[in-house]
């Protein structure tokens, strides 16, 4: 789906938000709009628990690498330059193809340094409730609430890697639906990025989009 289709189902979602009585405006001070936005998906990911200082003293900052991915750095150009694109294609069509075969070398190279950087075992599915505002996981293990995670997502879809910090909401028992994984526990982001955090609002929309399809066919 495109950037335009994606734009358009948010604001079919942010329409019927206001058809319910919300003040999109106003949303904030309730909770994230974004939590309307919750999939249940299986992701790769690997998390582990860190001082609250080290949470404290990170910084989010403006800069393309300094607190996104590079995946989402370089998506962030790729719709700058779209434009510029169409308008060599209408001219130059074999250079506007080049430019293509171009950009797609980068994007595999950005995928391969992406995989090496960041250590996240592609066979290490999470059962996971996921949306822009935090995600809830199932584990083998407790995890006191109010500690705080650092955790990286492997998104397929989008195929990027995100870091982010969360604070842990809740740990309930869940024994009984998953032996194995006897813990749920509900982590909310902390300081995440605006460009990562759009680049969840993606993935998440992708996978509504998946899953509904998949739904149909069957």
């Amino acid at each position: 789906m495109s950037d335009v289709g994606y734009k358009v189902l948010y604001t079919r979602k942010i329409n019927k938000i206001k058809g319910l009585g919300y003040n999109v405006n106003e949303l904030d001070n309730v909770q994230d709009r974004r939590r309307f936005f919750r999939i249940d998906d299986a992701i790769n990911l690997y998390y582990k628990v860190v001082d609250e200082n080290l949470v404290v003293a990170s910084k989010v900052t403006e800069g393309l690498l300094d607190n996104c991915s590079l995946i989402t750095a370089l998506d962030m150009l790729d719709q700058e330059g779209r434009f510029v694109l169409s308008n060599i294609e209408q001219q130059q069509p074999e250079v506007a193809e080049y430019l293509r075969i171009i950009d797609s070398k980068v994007n595999l190279l950005a995928q391969a340094v992406t995989q090496k950087d960041h250590d996240v075992p592609e066979d290490n599915l999470c059962n996971t409730n996921i949306s822009a505002s935090g995600l809830a996981i199932e584990i083998d293990h407790s995890i006191e609430v109010g500690k705080f995670l650092e955790i990286k997502l492997l998104l397929t879809s989008c195929i990027a890697v995100i870091m982010v910090y969360g604070r842990v909401v809740y740990c309930k028992d869940n024994s009984k639906n998953d032996p194995k994984n006897p813990y749920t526990i509900a982590i909310d982001y902390v300081k995440l990025n605006e460009h990562d955090r759009e680049v969840l609002v993606k993935h998440i929309a992708k996978r509504q989009m998946q899953q509904a399809s998949k739904l149909q066919q069957d």
